[in-house]
């Protein structure tokens, strides 16, 4: 949404090159994050369970498979749906966050004086006097904001209406929790799990009931990341930034509630890859925080640049303050790095490459297509049509624009010589804005020869046949194209191969299969 907002403000073609930059890494880090953050959830909830007499002992293979076990049942109930799935998890969240407020409230009551943490002069203090120390505990400090870019992704997938109207209380609750926290922290400065250990020296008969809420809670959060990858990805498909995926939508209600399938096994197969790796939450931990920080201080600067341009200059001060404090963060989490923080840019660079393949891929083969321009095309195709050797009926032609003719309709009509008594060429425009749909129907720009621009949001689902009645057009046969990559070079077979495996448009907009034809052009690259 950013990029797209961004590139209808900026000017310069090198000023677009960099917004897409810091688009496709901010898409490659939130993306990594979306492995590493239901891991670390998952795991450090199960630890929870030494806490439990008898339980002490419980291995830590035990513990590994508990948590790919809950991993697993994460991602397989995806499919049914966020709408489903919210019916259940929604009261059980609220009961988490009650419970988080109710226990930090009573801790509050052993040292009232910990309130004094709003003060920021205890942090500037904190860091003076430890200075390296202190920078390095930043890398740590920033955890607690974890989960924000989560909020943020769900934003796409939610509207933003549920989440700022959740944000307050989840806010109240986690601050709350967190100061009473710390004030078990400091009485009990050698405890290993502050949380567990603040609500079992507070009721211990009510350990494991919290427990297993805890475990079902974590599990429930992790999903909101998951939906947020979803979000992500299918904007980066309808912005042309990735390959076409199958997609299911899972809402009558909300339009953009969706299940990736594809998406969805191959994050469970990543987080499980990571939970066995890395096997403790504390391994976890030293390794979080990169992929997160970078994804927000990317998304910072692009909001920063969408405000400049717009000319908004308090909410570019405002927002400037934020990249200057992610920055901190961010070089903190540096630090992370030998620590397995690695594996976090490991994980982004498969994302990025992808997108980087694909966009580039994409933009050689419309050079290798050569298409036609509308006047050329015309010349031809009155000609054949003069003829008077038509088919009964209408075909449907898809195109990026109606101003250019790819190459497969010039196949189709002067090599094959088909021609139809009435032809429309279709033609999809992604907008920057999440929902909407508007269509305009150009009439006459040939003989027997219309055009249909179709204007979609971002996260709109466009229902071609409902458009096609609208406009009392009756499809007799559906064209679409199909390119058959040929090339030596290695990047350019990885391409071809992405669009082998990867739906075609007609799967991935659901067209009907009966009147649907895919056209074959050979291309080199």
């Amino acid at each position: 949404m950013l990029r797209e907002t961004l590139l209808r403000l900026v000017k310069s073609g090198r000023m677009a090159a960099v917004v897409s930059l810091l688009t496709y890494i901010g898409v490659s880090l939130l993306l990594g994050d979306g492995v590493i953050t239901p891991a670390i959830s998952i795991i450090s909830a199960i630890e929870g369970v030494l806490l439990i007499p008898g339980l002490e002992v419980l291995s830590e293979d035990a513990i590994v498979a508990i948590a790919i076990i809950s991993a697993f049942l994460l991602f397989f109930f995806q499919q049914k749906g966020a709408d489903r799935i919210s019916s259940a998890f929604g009261p059980f969240m609220l009961v988490w966050f009650v419970t988080l407020f109710v226990s930090g409230f009573f801790s509050l009551f052993e040292e009232p004086t910990i309130l004094k943490v709003v003060n920021p002069f205890y942090a500037v203090k904190f860091l003076y006097q430890n200075g390296l120390l202190g920078f390095i505990v930043l890398s740590d400090v920033v955890l607690c904001a974890t989960g924000g870019e989560a909020l943020y992704a769900d934003m796409g997938h939610l509207g933003k209406k549920p989440i700022k109207r959740a944000w307050w209380f989840i806010f109240t609750a986690l601050f709350i929790n967190y100061l009473g926290q710390g004030v078990y922290a400091l009485h009990n400065p050698d405890a290993h799990t502050y949380l567990f250990g603040m609500v079992k020296s507070q009721a211990p008969f009510l350990y494991i009931p919290f427990l297993l809420l805890t475990i079902g809670a974590t599990i429930i959060a992790s999903q909101s990341m998951i939906s947020g990858v979803f979000s992500i990805i299918y904007q980066g498909v309808t912005t042309r930034l990735l390959p076409l995926l199958k997609v299911s939508y899972t809402s009558s209600q909300l339009k953009s509630q969706i299940y990736i399938g594809s998406v969805n096994w191959a994050l469970m197969v990543a987080v499980i890859f990571v939970i066995l790796i890395f096997r403790k939450s504390a391994n976890l931990g030293a390794a979080y925080g990169l992929a997160v920080v970078g994804s927000m201080t990317v998304t910072a600067t692009m909001m920063f640049l969408v405000f400049y341009h717009q000319k908004s200059v308090a909410l570019a001060f405002i927002t400037l303050s934020i990249i200057v404090i992610d920055l901190v963060y961010f070089s903190s989490t540096l630090t992370k790095i030998p620590h397995g923080a690695y594996w976090s840019l490991i994980l982004a660079v498969i994302p990025f490459s992808i997108i980087v393949i694909w966009t580039r891929g994409q933009r050689l083969l419309f050079s290798a297509l050569r298409p036609l321009d509308l006047e050329t095309f015309l010349v031809s195709y009155e000609q054949i049509y003069a003829k008077g050797r038509v088919i009964e009926g209408t075909a449907i032609f898809f195109a990026r624009s109606w101003k250019i003719i790819p190459p497969y309709i010039s196949h189709c009509i002067f090599s094959s010589n088909i021609i139809y008594e009435k032809n429309i060429l279709v033609c999809v425009n992604r907008t920057d804005f999440p929902f909407g749909i508007k269509t305009n129907y150009i009439k006459g720009i040939g003989t027997g020869l219309d055009a249909l621009e179709i204007e979609a949001g971002y996260l709109a689902r466009i229902n071609f046949e409902d458009i096609f009645r609208t406009y009392g057009i009756t499809p007799k046969i559906i064209f679409y194209g199909v390119e058959d990559i040929i090339t030596s070079n290695p990047v350019w077979r990885v391409f071809g191969l992405i669009k082998k495996i990867t739906p075609n448009f007609v799967q991935f907009n659901k067209l009907p299969a009966s009147k649907v034809h895919g056209v074959v052009t050979r291309v080199e690259m």
